[in-house]
């Protein structure tokens, strides 16, 4: 029984995961649906070619490749070129205060839709590496494995998407960065 072996230690390394290829799916199609679709091909592409898997490697940056290269087979030369800001981002302001005041959440929101609009004016290129990067958590090198790209290109898109974004906020708070 290798096979149910198998099965149960892909279903331990993919159920985790789940929610993060859901959203990053979402981030690349823009549709509820269509990332839907896109995992649950993932995931099945994955189960099929999980016997060529390399136990000690990295499964996250492994099935996110899988997940990439089936959302960009799904689409035209073109749409692979469209990303889509995550709808799980994190709190960003940390308030110690248990009760914010009405104000503190008006800041919040304010804050939040102007990193949603800075992150969406980026270029879809480094859009999706800071992604991987921040909010994945991916290392340069497994960035660099699942999009196919050398590591020197993946730190360069790093900085800039990181320097660009910056300064986007910068001039959506009136310079207070």
């Amino acid at each position: 029984m290798p096979a149910s072996n198998g099965s149960a230690r892909f279903e331990q390394l993919v159920l985790p995961l789940l929610p993060s290829l859901y959203s990053h799916a979402f981030w690349l199609s823009r549709s509820h649906e269509e990332a839907e679709d896109v995992v649950q091909e993932t995931i099945s592409k994955a189960l099929r070619a999980f016997d060529s898997f390399q136990s000690g490697t990295n499964f996250k940056a492994w099935i996110f490749r899988i997940l990439r290269n089936t959302f960009l087979t799904s689409r035209t030369a073109i749409a692979a070129s469209r990303t889509v800001f995550l709808e799980d981002q994190v709190d960003l302001l940390d308030v110690s205060d248990p009760s914010p005041t009405p104000e503190d959440h008006l800041l919040r929101l304010d804050n939040h839709a102007a990193l949603t609009e800075a992150l969406e004016s980026l270029h879809p290129q480094l859009r999706e590496v800071l992604l991987l990067c921040e909010v994945e958590e991916l290392k340069y090198k497994e960035i660099a494995m699942v999009l196919d790209i050398p590591i020197g290109t993946v730190m360069s898109r790093i900085s800039r998407a990181r320097r660009t974004l910056h300064e986007q906020l910068r001039q959506q708070v009136g310079g207070s960065l």
